[in-house]
């Protein structure tokens, strides 16, 4: 899943994102509006988590553009305004859902997790596939009940291959989704990342790499 955190309160924004990055998301952050208008014409983001108040441009023209933009991506509001009519109006904006400051972090957690399962095809939290049983929710991996321990990018591939459903998928999209912004096109990380999980998930093997094209989890 791809995360864009906007928030202006820089610590505030770098907390949300190196949570979200531990339980493998790939996270951008920017914290005011006007670069927030820049991202989300460029990237592809399962989930906008959008401070209201910024400098610059405000969160509502933010979530507009999110709209306008025709994607699939999930915009969850975040506001000090606890008021009930506050959050209506956020949601009337288009927001898909509202948090209050402060928050615990658990639930925002649970709710980018929720929100990105919505901005895909409908797919359980809990993916099976070839013996592989992949957890979202508690962040785990086994295969015919043996527990595997994978790094956060690991975790992220998997799951987009899981996900993709025996379909391709090319490493210019595995960079994007499971990768931030940083992410050198030319790195060699994906092919890296897809030789260790194969060495993890065993025998017998259940990536595929299709010549010219990508990887496919089959099985």
């Amino acid at each position: 899943m791809r995360v864009l955190v906007v928030e202006d309160e820089e610590l505030l924004a770098n907390t949300i994102a190196e949570g979200l990055r531990r339980v493998s998301m790939a996270v951008d952050v920017c914290y005011d509006g006007g670069e927030a208008l820049e991202r989300v014409g460029v990237h592809d983001y399962d989930v906008v988590v959008l401070d209201r108040d910024l400098p610059v441009a405000h969160g509502d023209e933010v979530c507009a553009a999110v709209l306008e933009a025709g994607g699939e991506a999930k915009v969850l509001m975040l506001t000090a305004a606890a008021q009930v009519e506050d959050r209506v109006e956020g949601l009337g904006l288009g927001a898909d859902d509202y948090l209050t400051k402060p928050f615990a972090f658990a639930e925002l957690v649970a709710r980018v997790q929720a929100l990105g399962r919505r901005a895909r095809p409908a797919l359980p939290p809990v993916l099976r596939r070839a013996g592989v049983v992949l957890d979202v929710p508690r962040h785990q991996v086994s295969r015919e009940g043996r527990f595997i321990q994978l790094s956060r990018k690991e975790f992220a591939v998997l799951e987009v291959l899981m996900r993709a459903e025996g379909t391709v998928v090319t490493a210019e999209d595995l960079l994007e989704k499971a990768w931030d912004e940083y992410a050198d096109p030319f790195t060699n990380a994906v092919r890296v990342a897809v030789m260790t999980l194969r060495r993890k998930l065993g025998e017998p093997g259940v990536i595929e790499t299709v010549p010219g094209a990508g990887y496919r989890f089959g099985g």
